[in-house]
């Protein structure tokens, strides 16, 4: 279906037994992953290939439909909650061009959707720490929209609000760290140019001297 530098092969014969040929609902992907699963269990041997085949459709999301797009997030939403793909094929996501074009922020919804449905906030969020990934969730957005107010009002819209929420909670934890740090700094009497870096990180400001 892909040809050459990524666009589609529109010649090529298309069967009918295939993601984009179905319905665009949760319960066809659901009954799709499960034939996915036993083939693979049958013949472990096409794990691998099949993963590479999901890696090079993430990278190409732009060249289908957005009701094909739709179908393929939440196919893949399903088989990374079962476990039959891993969490590190999302990497694809984060291609300049799928970014800028809202492609990736709007594939991750309908994958999240489905994954958060078949196992829960908890675990998607355990598989996503693993690779590190969870903490770039906000990366999936164009720099000028890399903000956690729009992070929170996009994935909140979207019917995600315990993404949003969850995603929130890390941050908050991540700061809570970073300033118990400062603060463990400052006790040991670091050097005071260590401590200024952190400052402006967090963008405290600054005391000014006055005259």
């Amino acid at each position: 279906m892909l040809a050459l530098g990524g666009a589609l092969a529109y010649d090529s014969m298309r069967t009918d037994v295939c993601v984009f040929a179905t319905q665009e609902d949760l319960e066809t992907m659901q009954a799709l992953a499960q034939v996915f699963n036993k083939l693979i269990r049958c013949y472990k041997y096409l794990e691998k290939g099949f993963e590479d085949v999901v890696k090079k459709l993430l990278l190409f999301l732009k060249g289908f439909s957005e009701s094909e797009r739709n179908k393929l997030a939440m196919l893949t939403g399903v088989l990374l909650a079962k476990g039959t793909l891993k969490a590190p094929i999302l990497i694809g996501l984060y291609s300049e061009n799928l970014v800028k074009g809202g492609v990736s922020a709007a594939f991750a919804v309908e994958l999240f959707k489905s994954w958060i449905k078949e196992k829960g906030i908890n675990a998607m969020a355990a598989s996503l720490r693993k690779v590190s990934v969870d903490s770039r969730l906000i990366e999936l957005f164009p720099a000028n929209k890399q903000s956690m107010e729009h992070f929170m009002k996009y994935f909140t819209e979207a019917g995600l609000r315990e993404l949003s929420e969850y995603v929130r909670n890390q941050q908050t934890i991540g700061t809570r760290k970073e300033l118990q740090e400062l603060q463990e700094q400052m006790s040991r009497g670091d050097p005071f140019k260590d401590i200024i870096l952190i400052l402006l990180i967090f963008k405290v400001p600054l005391p000014v001297e006055t005259g």
